[in-house]
């Protein structure tokens, strides 16, 4: 099974508006400087929370 780790350290919104309104943002709090690690169940069910409005949507984009 195919793991997704998550680290705002990757991320090239860190810091930005988009940052505090991404669910990484969300769960890590108030620990940010953690990783998360999905695995596609999860990240399927993170996906479906956020398109019914339930969390916020990933806003993670890997730096190049």
């Amino acid at each position: 099974m195919s793991h997704f780790v998550i680290s705002c350290d990757s991320c090239v919104l860190e810091g930005s508006a988009d940052c505090a309104d991404c669910v990484v943002s969300h769960l890590l709090s108030p620990a940010p400087r953690e990783a998360v690690v999905f695995d596609l169940a999860e990240m399927r069910a993170v996906k479906l929370l956020a398109e019914a409005g339930l969390v916020p949507t990933l806003r993670h984009r890997d730096a190049p």
